[in-house]
């Protein structure tokens, strides 16, 4: 079975941040994915939704054995195991989360689906804290 290099996105903005990024990682690890790359730690405001807590957020390279729809129930399962109630995917607009993962690149492929699209796009072309942070990574 191959080796798929994956680009990460991981945000907080509820509790102790860098611990709950700290703990996803580790969460990932745990499910047999290696972590190869980390970037630093950025805060910044929350964007598409208004609150007064900021986000703490990094990137980071993987490489899993994992499917793209695979890795994604994989990353809503550690969500949901951190505490993450609600998903902007159900709720259709975004809110203060323990944390979020989103894949933002899967070995260079293009995959849509219904519940999840490679590239993507808003965290490649939109944001300005994810342009920051995947600078060295894509």
């Amino acid at each position: 079975m191959s080796q798929h290099k994956v680009v990460l996105l991981l945000g907080s903005n509820l509790g102790d941040q860098k611990k709950n990024l700290e703990t996803a990682l580790e969460k990932l690890k745990d499910a047999g994915n290696e972590i190869i790359s980390i970037s630093e730690f950025l805060t910044s405001d929350p964007v598409e939704f208004e609150s007064s807590n900021i986000f703490c957020n990094i990137a980071a390279i993987i490489l899993t054995k994992l499917s793209p729809i695979q890795l994604l129930n994989r990353i809503k399962g550690i969500e949901k195991e951190m505490g993450r109630i609600n998903d902007s995917a159900v709720t259709e607009g975004y809110t203060d989360r323990i944390i979020d993962i989103d894949i933002v690149k899967f070995n260079g492929i293009k995959f849509i689906s219904k519940r999840l699209e490679i590239p993507h796009q808003k965290n490649l072309f939109e944001r300005e804290f994810s342009r920051i942070l995947l600078k060295d990574f894509i």
